[in-house]
């Protein structure tokens, strides 16, 4: 299984095919893991995965899995199991 590297930042076309865009504003974006990527944070496969470049982030529900948290230079990885 292919694992995110967030080691030198993160840039979303190094995985572009592996992923499916749900939802894309200014600051952020929330993508489907198509194809069993691993966690940059627990080498698990996850569900979903939400970036963003924006200083805060308040989001309406909370996930029934676990969630695990990457963070970059520039950018805060939200992971969803």
């Amino acid at each position: 299984m292919t694992r995110i590297d967030v080691a030198d930042g993160f840039d979303v076309h190094d995985y572009r095919s592996k992923l499916k865009l749900l939802r894309q504003d200014a600051g952020s974006m929330s993508l489907r893991n198509r194809e069993g990527l691993g966690c940059p944070a627990c080498g698990e496969a996850f569900d979903r995965l939400f970036v963003s470049d924006d200083a805060t982030v308040t989001f309406d529900a909370a996930p029934d899995g676990p969630i695990c948290l990457a963070r970059t230079d520039e950018r805060l990885l939200v992971l969803t199991h």
